[in-house]
């Protein structure tokens, strides 16, 4: 079967499905196989809860002229989201950067909301099968389309830009994450600048962060917006504030280094003419949810608990953000950063470096943070943490909560 053909089935669906635990009726099942799954063995389940169509790859599985046998159930999905983008015509953002991309995303979508039909990224799915997922629920209703990108290897951005099409980019900026894939900084900013390579090729629009040096640098000589031009004045505020057009606009986001994901998302605002009444609404009620960003008023403390992600340059920001906030009473429980090869050890040591002195503020959690030299309390997983909170409890306290997703710190929170 052709993807056109394909693509007429997919129109008088209701979708598409991954999952059968989540089966949609009248959708197309996709038999996506993983490490520890094969998606064609549950082909038949999806069709007896509800799917028109199961679309696979083992000619084993086929039973009747509801399934459709494909080479690559991967490749197939992939190739008709791209032919069904093809036939919206709408602007399309695509938004990279090793830390902010997801708050950046979800503050863009707000703004945008205010105006256009919009479809965005969901949650954090932002790779090879999230992208193809994000397009295929694009409607002839939708006027503005958002796709967040990420990437651990080189061309992974590339091809996501091929996919969704993209005719305006973002990225937040270019740190250190993922060095196990990436080998170094230059690995990284050579990914990311993909983006930047596919919208001069397409002749499509950048927002540039105009105090990134990096950024301004690497985006030379393409059609580019500059956002963040004027300097911000300082706040004692614990929220992250900007001023735009002469607008002073709060948000519940904590930490300066949120200033420049706000910037960006106004200045993608006033591009596509929302009127900044309507971007500082959609900012001031934003709310962080998802374990990122969050604060947290418990009955004991005060959280602000982002244990999603982290990489040095996440971790870094955090800390010092953290450092800044006044309070009598302040405490950091950091986890593990992964994904960091032969440079983890190194890295890990220098955020323990800019930590307080105070040993009796800090906790560490993971295997990597206890290869280095410190004398602070430490564990080697969150639920030795919980253990020892439940004897020794922690009250009347603001506690940073930040680690990557892998060490799974948000089952403090039941504790704090």
């Amino acid at each position: 079967m052709s993807i056109k053909e394909l693509h007429k089935i997919f129109l008088n669906s209701s979708g598409v499905s991954t999952d059968t635990r989540q089966i949609k009726l009248n959708s197309i099942f996709f038999a996506l196989k993983g490490k520890k799954f094969d998606g064609n063995k549950y082909a038949k389940k999806a069709l007896e809860k509800g799917a028109c169509f199961a679309v696979i790859d083992n000619e084993k599985y086929y039973l009747n002229d509801k399934y459709i046998l494909v080479k690559d159930v991967l490749t197939c999905l992939q190739k008709l989201s791209k032919y069904h983008i093809n036939k919206i015509n709408c602007p399309v953002l695509g938004i990279t950067g090793t830390n902010g991309k997801t708050t950046t995303k979800e503050l863009i979508t707000a703004i945008i909301e205010k105006k256009y039909k919009t479809i965005s990224t969901k949650g954090n799915l932002n790779n090879h099968i999230g992208v193809p997922l994000t397009l295929l629920n694009v409607n002839h209703e939708t006027e503005f389309v958002i796709v967040e990108m990420g990437a651990n290897h080189i061309n992974e951005i590339e091809f996501l830009c091929g996919l969704a099409q993209i005719n305006f980019g973002l990225i937040t900026n270019i740190g250190k994450a993922h060095l196990e894939g990436f080998k170094s900084i230059v690995g990284v900013t050579k990914a990311k600048k993909e983006l930047y390579d596919y919208i001069k090729k397409n002749k499509g629009i950048l927002f540039v962060n105009a105090k990134d040096k990096l950024l301004m640098s690497i985006s030379e000589n393409i059609n580019r917006i500059l956002y963040n031009r004027k300097k911000q004045d300082k706040s004692n505020s614990t929220f992250a504030e900007v001023i735009i057009n002469d607008y002073k606009i709060s948000s519940q986001l904590i930490g300066d280094y949120n200033k420049t994901n706000i910037l960006a998302a106004c200045e993608v605002g006033i591009y596509f003419g929302i009127s900044i009444e309507k971007i500082k609404e959609a900012i001031e009620s934003y709310s962080p949810s998802n374990n990122r960003s969050q604060l947290l008023k418990t009955s004991k403390n005060t959280i602000f608990l982002d244990a999603y992600n982290a990489n040095p340059s996440s971790m870094s920001e955090a800390v010092k953000a953290f450092k800044k906030i006044k309070h009598n009473s302040k405490l950091f429980i950091l986890g593990d950063m992964l994904e960091l090869g032969n440079k983890s050890l190194t890295e890990h040591q220098t955020i323990i470096d800019i930590l307080p002195q105070d040993t009796q503020n800090v906790i560490l959690v993971g295997h990597e943070f206890n290869k280095c030299e410190h004398n602070f309390k430490h564990f080697l997983n969150a639920q030795d943490v919980v253990n020892w909170i439940e004897k020794n409890p922690i009250q009347d306290m603001f506690i940073l909560i930040k680690a990557s997703r892998g060490i799974k710190l948000e089952i403090l929170k039941q504790v704090l």
